[in-house]
């Protein structure tokens, strides 16, 4: 008999992060389609581009959740959250993970500790007034951490984040001495990375799910297995995007043993492991 590697006997779990951050982008957003067209000219586009996000990609995303009958972890920004704290709250209300991803759309590591610190505090008030609930984990602007970045999360009472993509299950790190959560993040499986590609078409991402589904499924026979899924607002809500990705899930859940769970009962879970990988501290982490 396989040895159990995941709660009541799981095979698999799949997890999925819905970025929520349209509303926080700057005037000259990145990851837009839509190039500047001058200096003295607003980029009224691009804005519309985010503003997608929030009219019908995550309430798009969200009816498609239900569907499906999982759970996801939202990480939001701050002042998108600020934007739209009812948004922010229906998330919750519909069982999903509120989770930080910074006040701003800007880098963090550019900051001086103590603006790093104020951010993530400004993000976590955002979050509990719009959501009443306070975020346990964190994802960073372009996954790029400071050297100081972990032990103020630590401090503020986070128990993990996902900047790190070092590993296809989940582990821990050492952080002032304590064991902190790692979740790990995918880029492949990350559709702002794939359809910034105006060749890559909907059903190209779905067989590349798949065969990523595929190996890990098999591979989780014998040892512990996680498979992240990221989908942002204005890109993963699209309906021909939405339409694949409710496909996957699908598919994913037609195998014996697979399960959707949210980051906080992944990262809870692991912490309680004895033979969850540990790794020592850094000199970033320490």
């Amino acid at each position: 008999m396989p040895a159990e590697f995941w709660p009541d006997g799981a095979r698999l779990v799949v997890s999925v992060s819905m970025q929520f951050e349209a509303g926080a982008q700057p005037e000259k957003a990145p990851y837009s389609p839509f190039a500047e067209m001058d200096p003295e000219t607003p980029n009224i586009a691009t804005g519309k581009w985010f503003d997608y996000g929030v009219k019908e990609g995550l309430p798009r995303l969200l009816d498609l959740w239900d569907r499906k009958g999982i759970k996801v972890t939202s990480h939001m920004v701050g002042q998108a959250v600020e934007r739209h704290p009812e948004l922010a709250r229906e998330i919750v209300e519909r069982g999903h993970e509120a989770a930080a991803h910074g006040h701003t759309w800007e880098p963090h590591w550019r900051m001086s500790p103590e603006e790093e610190r104020g951010s993530y505090e400004k993000n976590i008030a955002a979050i509990e007034a719009a959501t009443g609930t306070r975020p346990v984990g964190f994802n960073a602007f372009a996954l790029r951490n400071s050297a100081e970045t972990l032990g103020i999360l630590q401090s503020l009472g986070f128990i993990y984040y996902i900047d790190d993509t070092s590993r296809d299950e989940p582990f821990t790190v050492e952080v002032a001495g304590k064991p902190f959560g790692v979740v790990p993040y995918t880029r492949r499986n990350n559709d702002i990375d794939r359809f910034h590609m105006l060749s890559l078409s909907g059903a190209a991402f779905g067989s590349d799910l798949r065969d990523e589904f595929d190996t890990l499924y098999a591979e989780a026979d014998h040892r512990r297995r996680m498979m992240s899924l990221s989908v942002h607002d204005r890109i993963g809500g699209q309906p021909g995007i939405s339409k694949v990705i409710g496909e996957f899930v699908d598919y994913a859940l037609s195998h014996p043993g697979v399960v959707f769970m949210r980051k906080d009962e992944i990262a809870r879970w692991a912490l309680e492991q004895p033979d969850t990988p540990h790794e020592p501290a850094t000199a970033a982490e320490s």
